[in-house]
């Protein structure tokens, strides 16, 4: 493993354990050459997967933007950093359990508003900001109103 301080590749494994839910594992790395730390996660990856933009683009999916994209979601939320690693780790192996080697990026954001909306409304809300590119506060208005469970008419008669 190279070091992400010198570039050097003698770097050597000071620990390691599991993470996230025992589907990785978590390496402290030493290097000998500038006294650099580092940690590293080793994940078995079913398949390579390719994500298809909505302007026909095709890119490499990349576990880390999608991880970023979460935790700028859950942002000062009251959401254990395990869990959302389990959340990321779910996402990741239902995409690569698909089937398909081509995942369309609108079923992935589909996927991560799903996880999302178990955990923390709030999060979901967010995401769901960015994903569906709301313009006005009137689009922030109905998409929460289409949360809200709908106003029980027997309340009204009391």
């Amino acid at each position: 493993m190279r070091c992400p301080f010198c570039g050097s590749l003698e770097t050597q494994v000071k620990d390691s354990r599991p993470a996230e839910d025992n589907a990785a594992i978590r390496r402290r790395r030493l290097c000998p050459a500038c006294g650099g730390r580092f940690t590293t996660y080793e994940r078995v990856q079913l398949r390579d997967l390719v994500v298809l933009k909505s302007n026909g683009r095709r890119e490499t999916f990349d576990r880390d933007k999608l991880e970023r994209s979460i935790r700028i979601a859950l942002q000062k939320r009251p959401i254990e950093p395990e869990r959302i690693d389990q959340m990321i780790s779910g996402i990741v192996r239902r995409l690569e359990s698909m089937g398909e080697t081509n995942i369309p990026s609108k079923t992935i954001g589909e996927i991560v508003m799903e996880s999302l909306a178990r955990i923390d409304t709030v999060a979901y809300v967010r995401f769901a900001s960015v994903y569906k590119n709301f313009q006005a506060a009137d689009d922030f208005d109905k998409f929460v109103s289409e949360l809200r469970p709908p106003a029980d008419s027997d309340d009204s008669k009391e």
